[in-house]
Protein backbone atom coordinates (compact mmCIF):
# COMPACT_ATOMS: atom_id res chain seq x y z
CA UNK A 1 0.00 0.00 0.00
CA UNK A 2 1.49 3.22 -1.14
CA UNK A 3 1.34 6.39 1.27
CA UNK A 4 1.23 9.96 -0.36
CA UNK A 5 2.00 11.24 3.58
CA UNK A 6 4.21 9.72 5.85
CA UNK A 7 2.27 11.09 8.95
CA UNK A 8 -0.82 9.23 7.34
CA UNK A 9 0.80 5.93 6.88
CA UNK A 10 2.28 5.99 10.58
CA UNK A 11 -1.56 6.53 11.55
CA UNK A 12 -2.38 4.07 9.66
CA UNK A 13 0.23 1.01 10.89
CA UNK A 14 -0.95 2.01 14.13
CA UNK A 15 -4.12 1.67 14.02
CA UNK A 16 -3.77 -1.73 12.27
CA UNK A 17 -1.92 -2.99 15.34
CA UNK A 18 -5.83 -3.33 16.88
CA UNK A 19 -7.52 -7.13 16.69
CA UNK A 20 -9.18 -7.18 13.44
CA UNK A 21 -7.98 -4.22 12.02
CA UNK A 22 -6.26 -4.80 8.87
CA UNK A 23 -4.75 -2.23 6.22
CA UNK A 24 -7.54 -1.63 4.24
CA UNK A 25 -10.12 -0.96 7.30
CA UNK A 26 -7.16 0.84 9.31
CA UNK A 27 -6.78 3.65 6.38
CA UNK A 28 -10.69 3.90 6.24
CA UNK A 29 -10.82 4.72 10.01
CA UNK A 30 -7.76 7.46 9.62
CA UNK A 31 -9.62 8.84 6.56
CA UNK A 32 -12.71 9.10 8.62
CA UNK A 33 -10.78 10.95 11.34
CA UNK A 34 -8.99 13.52 9.18
CA UNK A 35 -12.64 14.60 7.49
CA UNK A 36 -13.97 14.95 11.66
CA UNK A 37 -13.42 18.59 13.02
CA UNK A 38 -10.15 18.56 14.97
CA UNK A 39 -11.51 18.55 17.55
CA UNK A 40 -13.13 15.69 17.79
CA UNK A 41 -10.07 13.64 17.04
CA UNK A 42 -8.55 15.62 19.73
CA UNK A 43 -11.69 14.27 22.23
CA UNK A 44 -10.86 10.90 21.07
CA UNK A 45 -6.60 11.21 21.58
CA UNK A 46 -7.25 12.52 25.06
CA UNK A 47 -9.99 9.65 26.04
CA UNK A 48 -7.50 7.29 24.84
CA UNK A 49 -4.19 9.23 27.02
CA UNK A 50 -6.24 9.34 29.37
CA UNK A 51 -7.91 5.87 30.12
CA UNK A 52 -4.06 4.36 29.49
CA UNK A 53 -2.45 6.54 32.04
CA UNK A 54 -5.36 6.81 34.74
CA UNK A 55 -6.73 3.56 34.68
CA UNK A 56 -6.36 1.32 37.65
CA UNK A 57 -7.92 -2.66 38.84
CA UNK A 58 -9.96 -3.30 41.81
CA UNK A 59 -7.38 -4.08 44.30
CA UNK A 60 -10.38 -7.19 45.45
CA UNK A 61 -11.20 -8.39 42.68
CA UNK A 62 -8.63 -6.95 39.84
CA UNK A 63 -11.69 -5.68 37.66
CA UNK A 64 -10.77 -2.58 35.83
CA UNK A 65 -11.91 0.33 37.79
CA UNK A 66 -11.21 4.21 38.19
CA UNK A 67 -10.93 3.60 41.76
CA UNK A 68 -9.18 1.36 44.23
CA UNK A 69 -12.38 -0.59 44.72
CA UNK A 70 -14.38 -1.22 41.80
CA UNK A 71 -18.23 -0.10 42.11
CA UNK A 72 -18.92 -4.04 42.13
CA UNK A 73 -16.94 -4.89 45.11
CA UNK A 74 -17.76 -1.65 46.91
CA UNK A 75 -21.72 -2.04 46.60
CA UNK A 76 -22.91 -3.33 49.87
CA UNK A 77 -25.95 -4.72 47.70
CA UNK A 78 -24.04 -7.34 46.33
CA UNK A 79 -23.39 -10.72 47.77
CA UNK A 80 -19.94 -10.69 48.92
CA UNK A 81 -19.77 -14.22 49.92
CA UNK A 82 -20.62 -15.71 46.32
CA UNK A 83 -17.38 -15.03 44.01
CA UNK A 84 -17.79 -15.69 40.21
CA UNK A 85 -14.38 -16.62 38.97
CA UNK A 86 -13.59 -15.47 35.09
CA UNK A 87 -10.98 -14.99 33.13
CA UNK A 88 -11.09 -11.63 32.20
CA UNK A 89 -12.67 -8.49 31.92
CA UNK A 90 -14.73 -8.98 29.27
CA UNK A 91 -16.70 -11.71 31.39
CA UNK A 92 -17.53 -9.49 33.77
CA UNK A 93 -19.07 -7.47 31.32
CA UNK A 94 -21.17 -10.49 29.67
CA UNK A 95 -22.44 -12.04 33.01
CA UNK A 96 -23.27 -8.44 34.50
CA UNK A 97 -25.45 -7.17 30.98
CA UNK A 98 -27.69 -11.23 31.93
CA UNK A 99 -28.51 -9.10 34.92
CA UNK A 100 -29.06 -12.50 37.16
CA UNK A 101 -26.27 -12.76 39.17
CA UNK A 102 -25.46 -10.33 42.62
CA UNK A 103 -22.58 -11.58 43.88
CA UNK A 104 -18.61 -10.43 43.39
CA UNK A 105 -16.49 -11.37 40.72
CA UNK A 106 -13.00 -12.41 40.90
CA UNK A 107 -10.43 -12.00 37.44
CA UNK A 108 -7.94 -14.12 36.74
CA UNK A 109 -6.08 -12.32 33.85
CA UNK A 110 -5.54 -15.44 31.80
CA UNK A 111 -5.66 -19.47 31.71
CA UNK A 112 -3.42 -21.84 32.70
CA UNK A 113 -2.20 -22.67 29.16
CA UNK A 114 1.52 -24.57 29.16
CA UNK A 115 1.99 -24.41 25.43
CA UNK A 116 1.52 -20.24 25.71
CA UNK A 117 3.92 -20.73 28.92
CA UNK A 118 1.17 -19.41 30.75
CA UNK A 119 1.58 -20.85 34.87
CA UNK A 120 -0.32 -20.56 37.45
CA UNK A 121 2.15 -17.87 39.29
CA UNK A 122 1.19 -15.54 36.49
CA UNK A 123 -2.41 -15.27 36.95
CA UNK A 124 -4.45 -14.01 39.83
CA UNK A 125 -4.87 -17.24 41.73
CA UNK A 126 -3.17 -16.31 44.83
CA UNK A 127 -5.49 -13.71 45.98
CA UNK A 128 -8.54 -15.83 45.35
CA UNK A 129 -7.15 -18.47 47.72
CA UNK A 130 -6.51 -15.75 50.20
CA UNK A 131 -9.89 -15.06 50.15
CA UNK A 132 -11.23 -18.00 50.65
CA UNK A 133 -8.64 -18.90 53.54
CA UNK A 134 -10.08 -15.85 55.70
CA UNK A 135 -13.75 -17.35 55.65
CA UNK A 136 -15.33 -14.75 53.80
CA UNK A 137 -16.43 -16.61 50.74
CA UNK A 138 -19.28 -19.60 50.90
CA UNK A 139 -19.08 -20.30 46.92
CA UNK A 140 -16.95 -20.05 44.32
CA UNK A 141 -18.41 -19.93 40.97
CA UNK A 142 -16.04 -21.53 37.97
CA UNK A 143 -17.12 -18.84 35.42
CA UNK A 144 -14.54 -19.54 32.48
CA UNK A 145 -15.28 -20.77 28.89
CA UNK A 146 -15.39 -24.27 28.39
CA UNK A 147 -11.59 -24.72 26.99
CA UNK A 148 -9.27 -27.41 27.74
CA UNK A 149 -7.63 -24.16 29.17
CA UNK A 150 -10.31 -23.05 31.01
CA UNK A 151 -11.28 -26.54 32.62
CA UNK A 152 -7.18 -26.81 33.56
CA UNK A 153 -7.45 -23.59 35.38
CA UNK A 154 -11.17 -24.78 37.39
CA UNK A 155 -9.58 -27.86 38.07
CA UNK A 156 -6.27 -26.10 39.10
CA UNK A 157 -8.04 -23.40 41.49
CA UNK A 158 -10.35 -26.28 43.02
CA UNK A 159 -7.53 -28.39 44.18
CA UNK A 160 -6.21 -25.54 46.26
CA UNK A 161 -9.49 -24.55 47.69
CA UNK A 162 -11.44 -27.81 48.25
CA UNK A 163 -10.19 -28.41 51.90
CA UNK A 164 -11.81 -24.97 53.07
CA UNK A 165 -15.47 -25.89 53.28
CA UNK A 166 -15.96 -23.96 50.43
CA UNK A 167 -18.89 -24.75 47.79
CA UNK A 168 -17.62 -25.03 44.05
CA UNK A 169 -19.64 -24.66 41.32
CA UNK A 170 -19.64 -24.59 38.02
CA UNK A 171 -22.24 -22.61 35.25
CA UNK A 172 -23.85 -25.36 33.24
CA UNK A 173 -22.79 -25.88 30.35
CA UNK A 174 -25.38 -23.98 27.70
CA UNK A 175 -22.25 -23.06 26.66
CA UNK A 176 -20.92 -25.02 24.05
CA UNK A 177 -17.31 -26.48 24.20
CA UNK A 178 -14.96 -24.73 22.85
CA UNK A 179 -16.51 -21.41 22.64
CA UNK A 180 -15.26 -18.10 24.79
CA UNK A 181 -17.86 -16.48 27.06
CA UNK A 182 -17.93 -13.19 26.42
CA UNK A 183 -19.59 -14.35 22.77
CA UNK A 184 -22.49 -15.95 24.05
CA UNK A 185 -25.84 -14.45 24.18
CA UNK A 186 -27.13 -13.54 27.68
CA UNK A 187 -29.96 -15.52 27.60
CA UNK A 188 -27.86 -18.46 27.56
CA UNK A 189 -25.17 -17.05 29.68
CA UNK A 190 -28.16 -16.44 32.60
CA UNK A 191 -29.25 -19.35 32.20
CA UNK A 192 -26.25 -20.97 32.66
CA UNK A 193 -24.83 -18.40 35.79
CA UNK A 194 -28.85 -19.32 37.35
CA UNK A 195 -28.26 -23.21 36.53
CA UNK A 196 -24.74 -23.64 37.63
CA UNK A 197 -24.13 -27.15 38.73
CA UNK A 198 -21.67 -28.19 42.02
CA UNK A 199 -18.39 -28.68 40.32
CA UNK A 200 -17.21 -31.99 41.37
CA UNK A 201 -19.80 -33.66 39.58
CA UNK A 202 -18.27 -31.86 36.01
CA UNK A 203 -15.19 -34.21 36.82
CA UNK A 204 -17.01 -36.97 36.74
CA UNK A 205 -16.43 -37.26 33.20
CA UNK A 206 -13.01 -36.76 33.26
Amino acid sequence: MEFSSKLLERAVNEMSRLPGIGKRTALRLVLHLLKQPKDQTLFLSEALTAMREDIRFCESCHNISDVEVCEICSNAARNHAVVCVVEDVRDVMAIENTGQFRGIYHVLSGKISPIDGVGPGQLNIASLVAKVQAGTVQEVIFALSPTMEGDTTNFYIYRQIKDYGVTTSAIARGIAVGDELEYADEVTLGRSILQRVPFENSLKGQ
